[in-house]
């Protein structure tokens, strides 16, 4: 299986979230959970990175980060490398406490990094173990809207400039925004190409940038054409069904088989049309 593509640059917005290997916890008590805070702060830090929001839950956390220096890999690395480390030693453990890499999605700030950043705060509402999510104190939310001191590393201004330029009527209507969202479709199913979350014109700048990058072949064709439209869209219009093909394959990157599957054919019979356009279009 493809590793996950990574696209670094400049002021990007990641959610980023990791794991515990086999499901099992990684905070293993509260004092753990102020170790990892404590060692998020170096790394924003040592790394200029801007962490607007987390969520630490007992076998997983959230974060939302920005990277003005477009460094995502250089401080999760260290991240997850010092977190690790300092879990084995306390605990006289061995082994791996995190499930494979973490996960990222690369998202659109102007259009999700609110949306996002409530996805975030309601998950231990989700998990049932609050009701309010200002009680649950591993969150950036009880600090973002004033609840708890908090963090020296947050940066909340981001989220609340969203909701007017007074902070306290910001903070009130921030907090309403986020009750609000209790219940509604989680955002992430919105994601394309398993990477990207964000507006079409978004969506169509960053699959630019992936294009754009080397060994392509390495891809998975899945994030690859993370903005191509579907298959229906493809075979719309009045142009002719072997060009409908033709464009759906080479300029989309369909396979075969799955412009086959649609069409009710099979897949030679794609193969032969293709050919055949390609050898008329070329006299």
């Amino acid at each position: 299986m493809a590793r996950p593509l990574r696209i670094e640059f400049p002021g990007a917005l990641y959610h980023i979230t990791a794991r515990g290997n086999e499901k099992n916890k990684i905070f293993f008590q509260k004092s753990d959970m102020n170790d990892f805070l404590n060692i998020l702060c170096r790394v924003t830090k040592r790394y200029h990175l801007i962490l607007h929001s987390y969520c630490l839950m007992h076998n997983h956390y959230h974060l939302l980060v920005e990277t003005p220096e477009g460094n995502l890999s250089r401080g999760m690395r260290q991240l997850n490398g010092v977190y690790t480390q300092h879990i084995n030693n306390k605990y006289k453990r061995v082994g791996h406490l995190l499930q494979g890499r973490y996960k990222s999605i690369l998202v659109d700030k102007e259009n999700y990094l609110v949306q996002l950043s409530s996805y975030i705060a309601l998950n231990p509402v989700r998990a049932k173990l609050v009701t309010d999510p200002k009680d649950w104190l591993w969150s950036s939310y009880a600090q973002c809207i004033g609840f708890k001191k908090g963090i020296h590393c947050l940066f909340t201004d981001g989220i609340l400039a969203q909701f007017g330029s007074k902070r306290k009527v910001a903070m009130k209507a921030y907090q309403e925004y986020v009750f609000l969202d209790i219940g509604t479709e989680s955002p992430l199913k919105q994601v394309k190409g398993q990477i990207l979350l964000g507006s079409e014109d978004f969506i169509s700048k960053m699959d630019q940038r992936i294009k754009q990058k080397e060994k392509l072949s390495e891809i998975p064709r899945s994030q690859l054409y993370a903005s191509r439209p579907t298959l229906d869209k493809i075979f719309q219009g009045k142009d002719k069904k072997e060009l409908k093909i033709y464009r759906a394959s080479l300029a989309y990157g369909y396979t075969l088989k799955k412009i086959a599957e649609f069409l009710g054919v099979h897949y030679t019979t794609v193969s032969k049309i293709i050919k055949k356009f390609e050898n008329e279009t070329q006299k």
